[in-house]
């Protein structure tokens, strides 16, 4: 397993991030445990969930749950894992706008108590906000996780589906003050979809971000294994794409991996790895085989003339989807 800095911290981190989001969900905890046994012996230290996973309902909060128990009865492996959770969503169907979606150092102060209650843990390694909250200051935003880190219940933050704008403008705001700042931004970004490359992955690289994509499988369109289900990840993509698993740019990708004598999951990872801003690709693992072709896709380089196909194969300005009614990031990410 390779490793490198996330963004400008010196922070290691496995350049592949196990992805929890289906944890009590699609993968019982028995197999859940299976998979983080697994992931360490591997040697991937990064690991990502959410307060909100895996909702909706009672539900929520159940992946940092798991995760929790896993610690408590594996001595030594709390210490062993860069944990990273996230805060924004409501975690009740409760009638209070001070806990409804967005951030506010009245609702994170309690959030954030609760994941720590639940991760069965002294402090949150990479803190992250969820989405982008437009009506939140400056002031509010870095006061609230400054005194989050000079209490030591959190040690970096980061965010997720930030456009770049707000990037620089939070990222500015933290340098005026003397803290460090995010370190991290989660945006989808895969073969498939490649708006990031518009804004987000610019202003991350200029501004010390590194970017940690989500999907990069495209909810498994490009493995051309993933039958679609009502209301799944790849049904989701296919609509919205236009691209199955069956289509002709699936299958040229399919024979280019072919000729590589390479696994489309390695491949549709390395070259979102080559990407100079990202640091580590966040991968769902529903089942411990899902790890098996991951300590390749972190060791594959993509030489100069197989990266130039993959730009031809999946050009911007062929058919990527935007919602252009609707501003970045909800333009092109959820």
């Amino acid at each position: 397993m390779r490793y490198t800095n996330l963004g400008k911290s010196n922070l290691k981190v496995s350049r592949i991030c196990l992805g929890t989001m289906h944890f009590g969900n699609r993968t019982p905890e028995d197999e859940a445990i299976r998979i983080m046994d697994r992931a360490l012996d591997m040697g991937i230290n990064f690991w990502d969930t959410a307060n909100v996973y895996s909702g909706p309902g009672k539900l929520r909060g159940t992946s940092e749950a798991i995760i929790g128990r896993y610690f408590q009865a594996h001595n030594g492996s709390r210490d062993r894992v860069v944990l990273a959770t996230k805060v924004n969503g409501p975690m009740e169907d409760v009638d209070d706008p001070n806990y409804d979606r967005g951030v506010s150092a009245y609702k994170v102060r309690k959030h954030v108590n609760d994941s720590l209650e639940r991760l069965q843990t002294d402090r949150i390694d990479l803190y992250q906000v969820h989405h982008i909250d437009r009506s939140i200051t400056l002031e509010e935003f870095w006061g609230m996780f400054e005194k989050l880190v000079a209490d030591g219940k959190v040690l970096y933050v980061g965010s997720s589906n930030f456009p770049g704008w707000s990037l620089a403008k939070f990222q500015t705001a933290a340098m005026q003050r003397g803290f460090m700042g995010l370190i991290s931004e989660q945006t989808m970004y895969n073969l498939l979809c490649r708006w990031p490359e518009l804004e987000v992955l610019p202003a991350a690289l200029d501004m010390g971000i590194g970017v940690i994509p989500y999907m990069p499988l495209a909810g498994g369109i490009l493995t051309a294994k993933v039958q679609s289900e009502a209301g799944s990840r790849t049904a989701s993509v296919e609509n919205e794409y236009g691209v199955s698993v069956s289509s002709d740019q699936i299958q040229a990708f399919q024979a280019l991996c072919a000729d590589l004598g390479e696994s489309p999951v390695a491949v549709a990872i390395a070259w979102t790895l080559a990407q100079p801003a990202v640091s580590s690709a966040i991968v769902g693992i529903r089942t411990q085989e899902h790890l098996d072709e991951m300590e390749r896709a972190s060791e594959l380089d993509l030489d100069e003339e197989t990266l130039k196909q993959l730009d031809e194969m999946f050009d911007t300005n062929k058919g990527r989807p935007i919602r252009t009614s609707r501003p970045a990031p909800e333009a092109y990410a959820w």
